[in-house]
């Protein structure tokens, strides 16, 4: 159903009438479906429409009238936003930031002041997350998300801190009483780098090195995890689930024999796996495991029971047979 309305009159120099109708669809309010727990929609005429203040419309542009909503151009941001991530033994960790440039600038003491908590990026808060819980110069952080921040000095090392507020606008609000951490880290020299950039390097089952570079400094934070641990508490889990099979008895013993940890536990695991099954692979994990604890006599003679078994298994555990028949003569050598 429609209704016309008619404009006033307009008046200028002479009588004029300006007859503009428009139409006018009628509202009526939706009902709401007996089968649905929604409620039914707001009227539009209801919602607050958000407005852009006069004070933000640049000099020489009319401000758009009240109720009128603010459009945005798509322009670019001046530091975007970047993410990092790396996982190192079973841990993962990331960096969410945004990248200044330096553009022309003098970045240390002058953009970034000395002596001020800085938030280690541009905009929003630097988070970084842990997987897993972490070792930060021995100190165990709890797995979460956390604000990363850094305090630059001119004489002296400089401070990374971690802290449990990850909603703040860069440093505003921040409060050294909610730093779960803090570390000192000496500033390195480093080619110039425009953009504001984290990586990683040095990576390692138990630990990497994460670096802040920008400008001419890089800061660089140590991680490290408790791997091994990590480890044997999913290996048990396993084996809890499934103590009869041979082979992942096997990989529990090789994994010890590889980080050369844990040797009495290492043989029990290999024990049983023979007991199970008696296979080249598992007879080689315990040559090696015996000539790591010196027991070359021993080492031998499972040794040349594992190459006889691989003689007769298939091309993949042949293609070890070369390097087993080095360890064998290296091992005999020190046996005799």
């Amino acid at each position: 159903m429609f209704t016309i309305r008619l404009s006033a009159l307009c008046w200028g120099m002479g009588l004029s009438l300006a007859c503009a109708p428009q139409l006018v669809r009628a509202q009526t309010a939706p009902a709401t479906s007996p089968a649905s727990s929604e409620p039914a929609p707001t009227p539009a005429s209801s919602q607050p429409v958000p407005t852009t203040p006069a004070s933000a419309v640049p000099s020489g542009m009319a401000a758009p009238a009240a109720g009128v909503p603010a459009i945005q151009l798509p322009l670019p941001q001046a530091s975007p936003r970047a993410s990092v991530s790396q996982t190192f033994g079973l841990t993962e960790v990331t960096v969410d930031y945004h990248a200044p440039a330096v553009r022309n600038r003098t970045v240390w003491g002058g953009l970034v002041p000395y002596d001020q908590v800085w938030r280690a990026g541009a905009n929003e808060n630097t988070l970084i997350r842990f997987s897993t819980p972490v070792l930060l110069r021995g100190q165990l952080v709890p797995a979460g998300q956390y604000s990363y921040y850094v305090v630059p000095h001119q004489d002296r090392d400089w401070e990374l801190a971690l802290n449990r507020v990850t909603t703040h606008w860069g440093a505003e609000g921040y409060d050294q009483r909610d730093d779960i951490i803090r570390v000192p880290v000496m500033p390195e020299t480093a080619p110039y780098h425009e953009n504001l950039t984290y990586w990683f390097s040095d990576i390692k089952p138990t630990g990497a090195h994460l670096n802040l570079t920008w400008e001419k400094r890089t800061l660089t934070l140590l991680i490290e995890t408790e791997v091994h641990k990590q480890v044997l508490v999913g290996i048990e889990q396993v084996l809890q689930q499934k103590p009869d099979d041979w082979q992942l008895l096997a990989q529990a013993a090789d994994y010890l024999v590889q980080n050369n940890i844990q040797p009495e536990r290492a043989l029990t695991w290999i024990n049983e796996s023979l007991k199970l099954q008696d296979a080249a692979t598992n007879n080689w994990i315990k040559a090696r495991l015996l000539a790591q604890q010196q027991d070359f006599g021993t080492a031998i003679v499972y040794a040349r029971k594992a190459i006889k078994l691989g003689d007769k298994e298939d091309t993949a555990f042949k293609s070890q047979l070369p390097g087993m028949r080095i360890a064998l003569t290296e091992w005999q050598a020190k046996a005799y």
